[in-house]
C-alpha cells in the first residue's frame, strides 16, 4: 500500500484484507510474496482497527451526551 494512496475507507481496507487472505490460503503463493502479503494485510488490519476504534469512542462519547449507554470495550487481539 503506497502511503500517497487515500486514506482507505474500512469497507475497502476489509476488501483488501480479504483478498488478501484468500490468495494465501491457495497455497501456491512463493514465501517472498507471502510475506509481502502478510506485511500488506497486518497494515490493513491496523487499518480496520484503528477505525473501529475511533467509531467506538465517538459511539460513547454521543451516548454519554444524552446519557443513555455505558462505557463498552472491544477485546483488542495482541
Amino acid at each position: 500500500m503506497s502511503e500517497n494512496k487515500k486514506e482507505l475507507s474500512f469497507e475497502e481496507a476489509i476488501e483488501s484484507l480479504e483478498t488478501i487472505v484468500e490468495k494465501l490460503e491457495e497455497g501456491e503463493v512463493p514465501l517472498e510474496k507471502a510475506l509481502s502479503f502478510y506485511q500488506e494485510g497486518m497494515k490493513l488490519s491496523k487499518i480496520c482497527n484503528d477505525k473501529l476504534k475511533h467509531v467506538q469512542e465517538e459511539m460513547v462519547s454521543i451516548m454519554d451526551e444524552t446519557g443513555d449507554l455505558q462505557s463498552f470495550d472491544i477485546q483488542e487481539e495482541e
